[in-house]
């Protein structure tokens, strides 16, 4: 296993790291429907081509001494569109979330446009909603039952679907109508920045407000829709890398225990099919459907 040192990687170590991820596997997508429609599904496909899991069949792969992770990306940066791994749909393939009948989007806060950062998931965890916190400053919240969601912070827009090793450098504890959704800070191994930011006080000094904003981008951005601002425990600041790898480390073992059945019925819990059963699907990609004219309204709150 390759070791660096305090988490820090050099750019040979990371060339070691990306290469080492690359040559071990190959992914594909299969897209059926039209974008920006409720019907519009992207599934997960394995070199052979049968039909996988964005949720459980990429690895984690979280890396202690390097403090990496992979993460699979559903929302480009300054896109609207509120896309995410389908915790319902057999194989959990990225979908639009809908309400109403009605494709979701998030609205536009001044002075930001869409999602300020490429945001996605870590393949391989789970935030419990079946178990209460006993941490202090987290008594009683359970998790929001998906996989935890990672904010990318590099200079590249970032494609659906796009499967990325990640520098871990923090997180934000965000309370969304009373259950606890982690926000985990990270940077794309490839990023020209990497190399220089190894922490949470690392992105401060060279990401100058950066943090501030996505915290008040989270505090916010529901607003426009009528609902109170978003909550956040500690005071709402962000902790470092290394409780942040702990708590990665914990939401993999919750995973785990989706697949041993311990649940029973009393919950909605997560699909669970997973590669194996040698299912494929076609693709049958149809022109992107019309983007709402009320999507580039900008809000002030």
């Amino acid at each position: 296993m390759l070791k660096v040192s305090k988490g820090i990687c050099t750019p040979l170590s990371r060339l070691l790291l990306m290469r080492t991820h690359v040559r071990s596997r190959s992914y594909g997508t299969v897209i059926q429907g039209s974008k920006y429609t409720p019907e519009y599904t992207q599934y997960l496909t394995l070199s052979n081509g049968e039909v996988g899991s964005y949720f459980h069949d990429i690895p984690y792969e979280l890396d202690f001494n390097s403090r990496t992770v992979n993460m699979v990306v559903e929302i480009p940066r300054w896109s609207n569109g509120k896309f995410e791994i389908s915790r319902n749909k057999e194989f959990n393939p990225i979908t639009q979330d809908v309400k109403n009948g009605k494709v979701r989007f998030v609205n536009n806060i001044f002075p930001f446009h869409g999602y300020i950062t490429n945001y996605g998931a870590i393949p391989q965890t789970w935030e419990d909603p079946t178990v209460e916190s006993r941490e202090e400053g987290l008594k009683g919240l359970k998790g929001d039952n998906d996989p935890l969601d990672c904010c990318e912070i590099g200079s590249k827009v970032l494609a659906m679907g796009d499967i990325k090793k990640v520098k871990v450098l923090g997180s934000l504890a965000l309370i969304d109508e009373d259950e606890l959704d982690w926000k985990i800070i990270v940077i794309d191994l490839e990023d020209p920045m990497c190399d220089k930011v190894n922490s949470i006080h690392d992105v401060e000094e060279h990401f100058p407000g950066l943090l501030e904003a996505t915290r008040k981008w989270f505090r916010d951005y529901k607003i426009p829709t009528g609902k109170s601002a978003n909550k956040f425990a500690f005071g709402g600041n962000f902790k470092d890398a290394e409780e942040t790898m702990s708590i990665i480390k914990g939401c993999h073992s919750s995973w785990k225990k989706l697949f041993e059945q311990q649940y029973g019925n009393h919950i909605s819990l997560p699909a669970i099919k997973r590669a194996g059963s040698g299912v494929i699907h076609k693709s049958s990609v149809v022109e992107d459907g019309k983007l709402p004219s009320e999507v580039a309204k900008w809000y002030y709150v």
